[in-house]
């Protein structure tokens, strides 16, 4: 008998144990989530630009899409990866994540090249595209927002890497594991409300009335303003983090001028504003590295956009 009770204490134990563990693992994962808050609101902001246009019925189905490929890239590619260089090639992290931050500038400031020199695609001609072959079009659309969501998710998940990095290989992969999923929800949930809002309205216009027709017919209207806000806010987000890995990444390599010179003014604008610091300290580090983005994004733009112009000209004197 004496034998039952001490593995039912055993039993007990390991239940405790178990429940320690799986709070000591709910905990990590919230303070890694948190720290990786701005990336995740640039996440939800970059992708309701990629579903409009497109069919109503269809937006949920590409929503989904974009989710099931954000989460493969974090659980399949990004995590082993992360976890493999943090425990052999920590030194790796950087470099690899500055190439993402190289990307993402170069896919916000052709953006902006694109609506500063008039050659942004017009909705006829996306309209063309769309009914020329739709399924490709889609695919097009997912391809594009999962190749950006990897970047946007790269850093997601160093991020919250770098928070838990003193637990073991076992525990990093479970925390960033349960990171993964609950961003994802997370962001490609709230997807789903914003471009689905439009439709809750419409829904609530016709069937309901007064102040509950009302409020759709306001969603209605505001929708399309706020898609479009979305759409530059999208863009102005990946050059912002673009430009902020870039930043941070140099002054891990040693290079320090670009960070200290936006850090102090970050600490400079802080002090003086008194208690709107916090906010603007953070709106000045933005704007900066905002602008290295600009910059780096730029240059990678003019090389790719005049050196296919050149070789075309080679090739016409040749011929």
């Amino acid at each position: 008998m004496s034998g039952l009770f001490a593995l039912l204490d055993d039993i007990a134990a390991l239940a405790r144990l178990t429940t320690a563990s799986l709070d000591d693992v709910a905990g990590a994962a919230g303070r890694a989530g948190a720290k990786a808050a701005g990336v995740v609101v640039d996440d939800a902001a970059v992708t309701p630009r990629y579903v409009q246009g497109l069919k109503p019925e269809r937006e949920l189905s590409i929503i989904w899409r974009i989710a099931k490929g954000s989460l493969r890239n974090k659980l399949l590619f990004i995590l082993p990866v992360a976890l493999i260089l943090s425990q052999f090639a920590p030194w790796a992290l950087t470099p690899i994540l500055m190439l993402g931050g190289c990307y993402l500038a170069y896919e916000g400031a052709e953006k902006l090249w694109e609506a500063f020199s008039g050659h942004t695609e017009h909705p006829e001609e996306r309209d063309e595209k769309v009914a020329a072959d739709p399924a490709e079009h889609e695919r097009t659309v997912v391809s594009g927002a999962v190749r950006t969501d990897f970047i946007l998710s790269a850093e997601i998940m160093v991020i919250a890497l770098n928070e838990v990095a003193s637990e073991g290989l076992v525990s990093r992969a479970v925390i960033l594991a349960v990171v993964a999923v609950a961003i994802t929800a997370l962001v490609y949930g709230a997807v789903a409300l914003i471009v689905k809002m439009d439709d809750a309205g419409l829904a609530l216009a016709r069937r309901g009335t007064g102040a509950v027709a009302a409020l759709g017919r306001g969603l209605v209207k505001a929708m399309p303003i706020v898609l479009r806000t979305l759409s530059v806010v999208g863009i102005a987000a990946m050059l912002w983090v673009g430009g902020h890995i870039l930043l941070v990444g140099l002054d891990e390599l040693g290079f320090t001028p670009p960070y200290d010179l936006v850090h102090h003014l970050e600490v400079a604008v802080a002090d003086a504003t008194g208690a709107l610091g916090g906010f603007l300290g953070w709106l000045t580090n933005t704007v900066g590295s905002a602008i290295l983005g600009i910059v780096v994004g730029a240059v990678i733009v003019a090389v790719l956009h005049l050196v296919p112009r050149r070789g075309t000209k080679d090739d016409t004197a040749h011929a």
